[in-house]
Order: structure tokens, then C-alpha cells, then sequence
């Protein structure tokens, strides 16, 4: 297949080719002398179809060529080219030959003058990124309930109105503090840093925004900043690329959240953020739970509590229910005191009783071997016992109560032993030998 155009003798006839051959041939003719290519110019007729591919017009004052960016490219843009956007492409020369256009198929675009830039944004990217400013490890959680917040934007932006109003929204109890700063142009990356120094002092101390910040009653500490604004070129968004406001940020005593640009813009601020946010208001609604939320936390701590002490309640209940209980009447103390005296009488005379009776056996077996003179003995022993066991009865308690004696006791169960215990219209306790009998004091005779 004929691929160049050298040029042939005059007096030789041209070859005849078929539409599809030339047009191929001149697409390899094109491909061999021209690609790959870089094109500037202004963007024009933008269309993307259904399939993800893209199609525009590539122009300048000389000329115009058609372009197509397939899907596969096209998902790897940073921004949405728009009608008028100046724009450089990386791209290959080729033919379409069913309509045998020319056309430029891009690989790759970026903003006119951006290429620079970009790779300026690689490089320092690259060396923060090893020195470990961008690692995981070092990025701190967000507090549940903060203080006070603080923000870094410029008083005119539109993302402040966006983050104000979502804070409005879902906390309004949490104080905001802002500290303004210019967000593009040349010395915004210097306003940068020293509004968010500003930020850091109060943090540390709890003052010393008194004539930056719009707040006239008692400053809160910030215990964590917002950095935001909205979205445009890298021109635009080049402060945020700053290092020394990237070592800033890293420095910061308290959690920073980047929302800077688009969910598609990334910045230097983004990577070393403790959080980056896709947008401002996306940044103040990672910052501040709902009000709605808050409040129904609060109602559950508040039933658990209530719950643990009802339970605490119920449970000391039962303990004093058991000790009341164990404590009973004292009457009741004082009646199983006499059972208890009672039973220890019977056992006491049971137990001599016994005795008695083990004695006489013993002595009897022994007066059958003793002597006549030993036998005397014996009967004076065997009386002593006896009159021993006479004097062991009278102890017992009830024959006392048996000859007409009465156990006298007041109503708290104290025993009565003088009259001058008794007082007139005084109740007391008599115990008989069959029972107790109650009765009323009248008078009282003292000897």
C-alpha cells in the first residue's frame, strides 16, 4: 500500500484508489509524520454522548479541527471543559474515514497554561507526601461535640454563606468563629497562614480573636478549624498548593477540615487535612451532627439513667424489706428467749437427773463388794446425793412459778423486779406457771 505522498513523473498516469484506501493511507501518512501532537486552543461545541465519549471543536484565529476524546480519557479529566475554555491536548492526528474528516482523537487536556502549574502541583505533592505529611497516622478523629469552630474563608465567598447556613441548620447551640482571609490571588497563601495561626492561639488559650472575629460575648476555644472555599481553575484554587501553608495545616493543634473546590478539585490542603470534604457544606456537615440526633442521644442517656436508678431503688428496697425482717417485734425476741431458757432448764435437769440415776448404779454395784463398815459410808453418800438432787429441783423455774410466783415483764419485754419499776395505768405481763396473764398497774405500795 502506497503510504507517502513523494511525488511521481509527470508522464506517468496517477493510481486509481478506492475512498476507504486513500482515506486509510492518508490517516497512516498523517500517523508516521505528525503523532502524537500537542494542540492549544479554544474549546467549542461541546457534546458528550450517552456512551461516555466526548466530542468539541478544537479553534484559534487560523483554524479549526475537529476532536473526539473517548470515554476512557474523558473519565480521567480534572474539570468539565466548557464553550470558550482555553485548553491544551495532548491528542493524535487521524482521519475519520467514514465522513474522511480530519480529526484530533485527545488522550489528555488540561487548562491553557495549567500544564506548568500542574506539574509544579506533582513534584511538591510527591515530597510532602514522603515526608510523611499525607499519612494516616497522623490524621486525628473529629470531636463528637466541639466547642467552637472556626473557618478560614473570604468574607464575600459564597462558600461561607453555604457553610454558615448548614451550621445554622444542624447545630446552632455550637459557637463559629471566623477568621478572614483572601482565598486566590497573590498573597492569599500568606492571609492563609496567618488566619489560621490566629485560630491556633485560640485554641491553645480560649482568646485573642477579639478584633477579628464578629463575636462580642466570651470567646470559646476552637477545637476544630474549617478551610474552605468554592470551586474554579487551578489558578484559582494555586493558594490552597502552597508549602508553607501545607506545614501550617500539618502543625495545627486541633483537627482541620479541607472542603476546597469541587468533589472533583484536589489541593496540597486536601491531602494533609486531618479530613477532606468534597465541598464547604459538605465540610461544615462532617463538622456538626444533627441537632435532631444530638437531642435524641440525650433522651436515650436520659431513660438509661432512669432505668439504673429505678433499679437502684427497687434493690435498696428489698434490702431494708429483709433487715426489717431479720429485726421482727421485740416481743418476739423476748418469747423465744423464754423458749430458749425454758429448754435449757429441762435439758439441765434431765442431764442430773442422769446423773443421779448412774451414781445409784455405780454405788449399788460397789456395796455389794464392800464391807459392812464401807456400807455406812455409802448411805451417807447416797443421802448427800439425794439432798443434792432436792436442791437441783428447786432451781427449776417453773416449780418456782408452781408455788404462786408470777414473772413480771413491761411492754418493751423488760422484766419488772421492784414496784418502784411499776408506774400507775402502766401495762405489764404476768407469766404463770400455765401461762401469761396481761393486766393494768392501779397503785403501788413501796416498802
Amino acid at each position: 500500500m502506497n503510504t507517502g505522498f513523494s511525488p511521481r513523473p509527470p508522464d506517468l498516469a496517477p493510481p486509481v484508489w478506492a475512498v476507504g484506501a486513500l482515506a486509510r493511507a492518508v490517516a497512516d501518512a498523517l500517523d508516521a509524520r505528525f503523532n502524537p501532537v500537542a494542540v492549544r486552543g479554544e474549546v467549542s461545541g461541546v457534546a458528550r454522548a450517552a456512551s461516555g465519549h466526548c466530542y468539541f471543536t478544537l479553534k484559534d484565529a487560523g483554524g479549526q479541527l475537529r476532536c473526539a476524546m473517548f470515554r476512557r480519557a474523558a473519565s480521567l479529566l480534572q474539570f468539565t471543559p466548557r464553550e470558550g475554555d482555553q485548553v491544551e491536548v495532548r491528542a493524535r492526528l487521524s482521519v475519520y474515514e467514514a465522513r474522511g474528516d480530519l480529526q484530533l482523537v485527545v488522550e489528555s487536556m488540561t487548562r491553557a497554561g495549567q500544564g506548568q502549574l500542574f506539574e509544579q502541583f506533582l513534584r511538591l505533592k510527591a515530597r510532602l507526601e514522603a515526608e510523611g505529611l499525607f499519612d494516616a497516622g497522623r490524621k486525628r478523629a473529629l470531636p463528637a461535640q466541639p466547642r467552637g469552630i472556626g473557618i478560614v474563608t473570604s468574607l464575600g465567598a459564597a462558600a461561607l454563606h453555604d457553610v454558615l447556613t448548614a451550621l445554622a441548620r444542624r447545630a446552632p447551640h455550637i459557637p463559629v468563629l471566623l477568621a478572614p482571609a483572601p482565598v486566590q490571588g497573590e498573597g492569599a497563601a500568606q492571609g492563609l497562614r496567618d488566619s489560621l495561626s490566629k485560630l491556633y492561639l485560640l485554641a491553645q488559650t480560649g482568646s485573642g480573636l477579639e478584633a477579628d472575629l464578629t463575636q462580642s460575648r466570651p470567646t470559646p476555644p476552637v477545637e476544630l478549624i474549617l478551610l474552605v472555599r468554592g470551586g474554579g481553575s487551578i489558578e484559582d484554587l494555586w493558594a490552597f498548593n502552597d508549602e508553607q501553608l501545607a506545614r501550617t495545616i500539618a502543625a495545627s493543634p486541633v483537627p482541620v477540615i479541607a472542603g476546597i473546590g469541587h468533589e472533583t478539585d484536589f489541593t496540597i490542603a486536601d491531602f494533609v487535612a486531618d479530613l477532606r470534604a468534597p465541598t464547604p457544606t459538605a465540610a461544615a456537615e462532617l463538622a456538626s451532627a444533627p441537632r435532631a440526633q444530638q437531642l435524641a442521644e440525650l433522651q436515650a442517656a436520659e431513660q438509661r439513667l432512669q432505668r439504673a436508678l429505678q433499679r437502684r431503688l427497687d434493690a435498696e428496697a428489698q434490702r431494708v424489706d429483709r433487715l426489717a425482717a431479720r429485726l421482727g417485734r421485740p416481743s418476739g425476741a423476748v418469747a423465744a428467749e423464754q423458749l430458749r431458757l425454758a429448754r435449757w432448764g429441762q435439758r439441765l435437769q434431765h442431764a442430773g437427773a442422769g446423773r443421779l440415776q448412774q451414781e445409784r448404779d455405780r454405788l449399788a454395784r460397789s456395796a455389794e463388794r464392800l464391807p459392812a463398815a464401807l456400807q455406812r459410808a455409802l448411805q451417807a453418800q447416797q443421802q448427800r446425793l439425794e439432798r443434792a438432787e432436792l436442791r437441783l429441783g428447786l432451781l427449776d423455774p417453773r416449780l418456782v412459778l408452781e408455788r404462786g410466783y408470777a414473772w413480771l415483764q413491761d411492754a418493751s419485754g423488760q422484766p419488772v423486779t421492784r414496784a418502784r419499776q411499776a408506774q400507775a395505768g402502766q401495762a405489764l405481763a404476768a407469766t404463770l406457771a400455765d401461762g401469761t396473764v396481761e393486766m393494768t398497774v392501779t397503785g403501788r405500795s413501796l416498802r
